[in-house]
């Protein structure tokens, strides 16, 4: 596991990341966190000792993150999270993992570019019709997680949006918040090595 800047969409950014052989898994943090989120909850050591690549970046719409400079813009969000999965990885597809805000940047990166899979966590702005309208082109597998307490996206709008896509299932994570794999880690490591599994196949 190792730490740089990259500079990547003309913004300098820092990324947490693992460079060996596979499908990279490409970690986008929620509005409030980093990319030492996954340090946190230890997703990031289980993946390195599993041997399994991945990227943790600080991304430009953090409140807090090493990225300048900042922007809320969808387009350049996408585009600083695929040139920096080329830079490291080169041309591998990525599983993309999202929470929140940064679930709406895998979606809206999945609408563009393509991807092997995603694990969503709350993701915001997921029914936006202008994301909706290719929804029925993504095949890959989608897991969904929802934390039962949430109280800034609803079990409705994630059911509507487990609904839109071909291949997707909503998981709910009993009693857990808007940030569910902060509440239930060793689930929310299971989860997404499961993802990954059926990637893979």
């Amino acid at each position: 596991m190792s730490e740089k800047m990259l500079n990547v969409a003309s913004h300098k950014c820092r990324a947490i990341y693992n460079l060996v052989q596979g499908a990279p898994i490409m970690f986008l943090h929620g509005f409030s966190y980093t990319g030492s989120v996954w340090q946190r909850i230890s997703v990031t050591e289980l993946l390195t000792t599993k041997q399994l690549p991945f990227l943790a970046l600080d991304m430009p719409y953090g409140l807090k993150s090493e990225c300048r400079p900042k922007t809320h813009d969808t387009e350049t969000n996408v585009n600083v999270a695929h040139e920096a999965v080329v830079s490291v990885f080169g041309s591998a597809v990525p599983v993309l993992v999202g929470a929140s805000v940064g679930g709406h940047i895998a979606l809206s990166y999945a609408a563009r570019f393509p991807v092997k899979g995603l694990l969503l966590v709350a993701p915001g702005r997921a029914l936006e019709e202008s994301l909706t309208r290719a929804y029925r082109e993504l095949r890959f597998p989608v897991r969904i997680i929802w934390g039962s307490e949430d109280n800034i996206i609803s079990g409705e709008e994630m059911r509507t949006l487990a609904g839109l896509l071909p291949n997707a299932k909503l998981t709910v994570y009993e009693g857990a918040g808007h940030s569910a794999y902060l509440a239930q880690p060793e689930r929310f490591k299971r989860d997404l090595l499961e993802l990954y599994t059926l990637t893979e196949q």
